[in-house]
């Protein structure tokens, strides 16, 4: 009787960790519709594709193909590898995201893990924009501006808030932080309107519903909206419970 519970037990694990390993290699895309009372109207919509912490993955056709032709920007949240992924496949996920839209990158911690010019040359070879404590701007016929700011990791303390919003203009602000902990250096006078983060997985293993960080969520706070996604990737183990990989595909627009 015990030897049979043994193997019940056994059995029941060994599908417990199939059933993690699956869902960590499973494609999930979240849709968000955030409507802004200071959105420009005359940008009409802006859908972002949104995607952070792909650390070993290798992200799959299909995702892709869920946003292809849908999406005015890709931002990639930082953590786009970790030590020991093969430059090979880092290459390959960066020509992929660049495929679908005009590409933007924040830094996250475990990007420093491989030698920084390298993936900066990566970067640079395929176009896209590095948001190292700097900002963008996109101008309507109108003259409305969207702002794209983006700062450095937070956990190597290499962000500099205050040097991207000086590269700011004024308009509709918009700022990717790997690392959500970013909202305690907001004010409200910044005006940034939304921040896009990852960095905590979502927990990446929760048991009874409880892990190290929260879920990723749609929040809104004193100074400003956060988004912080579950992300993509895993690390350490190649397993998830209760807190599914996703990307985001965000769009945005004039509140009615």
């Amino acid at each position: 009787m015990l030897f049979i519970f043994l193997i019940m037990i056994l059995a029941l694990g060994a599908g417990l960790l199939m059933y993690m390993y699956q869902l960590a290699h499973s494609d999930h895309i979240v849709y968000h519709e955030i409507p802004f009372p200071n959105f420009p109207e005359s940008f009409g919509e802006i859908k972002i594709f949104f995607i952070s912490d792909i650390h070993k993955r290798v992200i799959s056709d299909s995702l892709l193909e869920g946003v292809r032709g849908k999406v005015d920007l890709v931002i990639i949240g930082g953590d786009l590898l970790e030590k020991g992924v093969p430059i090979e496949r880092v290459e390959k996920n960066i020509k992929k995201l660049k495929d679908v839209a005009l590409t933007y990158f924040v830094w996250g911690n475990n990007d420093y893990e491989m030698n920084p010019r390298l993936l900066d040359g990566l970067l640079l070879k395929y176009g896209v924009k590095i948001l190292d404590n700097t900002a963008v701007s996109f101008e309507s016929e109108e003259g409305d501006r969207f702002v794209l700011l983006g700062v450095d990791d937070l956990t190597k303390h290499r962000d500099r808030l205050d040097l991207a919003l000086q590269d700011a203009e004024e308009g509709f602000r918009l700022l990717v932080s790997h690392n959500p902990n970013i909202v305690a250096k907001i004010k409200k006078k910044d005006k940034i309107s939304l921040v896009l983060s990852g960095h905590t997985h979502g927990g990446q293993i929760r048991i009874f519903g409880m892990g190290p960080y929260e879920k990723g969520e749609l929040k809104t706070l004193e100074q400003t909206m956060l988004l912080v996604s579950n992300g993509y990737g895993t690390t350490s183990l190649p397993l998830r419970l209760g807190a599914k990989p996703e990307a985001h595909l965000i769009t945005l627009r004039r509140e009615s």
